[in-house]
């Protein structure tokens, strides 16, 4: 967590103004809030220190010094890796091609949900623009040294090793099943970096990306031609709701959900594992991989690092109470496994029962 952030004078003052209640005159009236399960962390789903936060959060002013904190930190904890942020940026902002693949992208028929619209991950718009974009990989491309923050780990080998704990489960899941990956869907794919990893791992005969967000579509493409292996086929990029996928019934054989259900509410969640078992082919695998709320890391995040995150994720308190292995078999799947891939992530695994 050490090398997650540097702390600025904002997220120094958090544990402060936590301590001492300064917010709560300044918050909305107290609310109703669900109340805590034991292996969840405390700064989650209810309880004083999940009340505080939120408090802060709600609180105009405040939100806005963190939004733009969250930001900033990521950009220069990046750096601090060695990972040219602003360059990279600036960079995918020049390409010419970028707007002919937005609009190549852009499927005008998708409607929005109310979810994805909100502020979050520090931008106004979320993912629908081009800042966050084209800033995208760079903050991916950092996620592992979080995970290792001990580790001399070159930015490009932490990625590998964080792609690689959650693929390997999944390879070894689908062969101990005589699964065989003919198509694999990438369900909130990003800017690609899922797409291709599992790909690689899985061989599939077509490989789909999915995401709602065509500025994502836009740079996942970019990436692909600058990394993708010519063995492979080229991955199909496709603007739509992973709740209303345009496939047909049985089409895949393995979906994948690689970071994507911490940024859903619950409903949202259990709408994707409907629609997901719909175009699983019988015997077709659902894996994903999202923060661990059993992950000691995770519980004993300090309070500026905890309100960080929660600043720029909505639907977190909403996550961490979920029971993702129940809502997967309330959608039908069976053989529902749960691991911890790394000290930070979990992965989750499930079958749709053969015909």
């Amino acid at each position: 967590p050490r090398a997650w952030v540097a702390p600025s004078r904002t997220m120094r003052a958090l544990p402060a103004l936590l301590a001492l209640g300064v917010v709560h005159g300044l918050s909305t009236p107290p609310q109703r809030v669900t109340p805590m399960r034991a292996d969840k962390p405390k700064w989650a789903g209810g309880g004083p220190a999940s009340a505080a936060v939120n408090a802060v959060i709600n609180t105009p002013w405040l939100w806005g010094m963190l939004k733009g904190g969250a930001r900033k930190t990521l950009q220069d904890t990046a750096e601090k890796r060695g990972i040219p942020w602003r360059e990279n940026t600036e960079a995918l902002m020049a390409n010419p091609e970028r707007e002919a693949l937005l609009e190549r992208f852009t499927n005008p028929a998708v409607d929005y949900p109310a979810y994805y619209t909100l502020p979050f991950h520090a931008y106004d718009e979320g993912n629908l623009n081009w800042l966050a974009a084209c800033e995208c990989s760079s903050a991916t491309l950092a996620m592992g040294n979080r995970v290792w923050p001990e580790e001399a780990l070159s930015p490009e080998a932490a990625q590998a090793r964080l792609r690689d704990s959650f693929t390997t489960r999944v390879v070894d899941y689908c062969a101990a099943r005589g699964v065989e990956v003919g198509t694999a869907v990438d369900l909130g794919c990003s800017v690609g970096f899922s797409t291709l990893a599992v790909a690689r791992a899985t061989r599939p005969r077509r490989v789909l990306g999915v995401d709602l967000s065509p500025y994502f579509l836009a740079v996942a493409s970019i990436r692909e031609r600058q990394e993708w292996d010519g063995d492979l086929p080229r991955p199909e990029w496709l603007h739509a709701k992973a709740e209303d996928l345009p496939l047909a019934d049985g089409t895949a054989d393995l979906a994948t959900l690689c970071y994507v259900c911490h940024e859903l509410p619950q409903d949202a969640t259990r709408n994707v594992f409907r629609e997901i078992f719909r175009v699983l082919r019988p015997g077709g695998c659902v894996a994903l991989t999202d923060n661990d709320p059993r992950s000691p890391v995770i519980q004993n995040l300090p309070p500026a690092l905890f309100t960080l995150m929660k600043s720029t994720e909505p639907h977190s308190d909403e996550y961490y109470l979920a029971e993702l292995e129940a809502m997967l078999g309330d959608a039908g799947f069976v053989d529902v496994q749960y691991s911890r891939s790394d000290p930070r992530h979990r992965t989750i695994i499930a079958q749709k029962p053969a015909a």
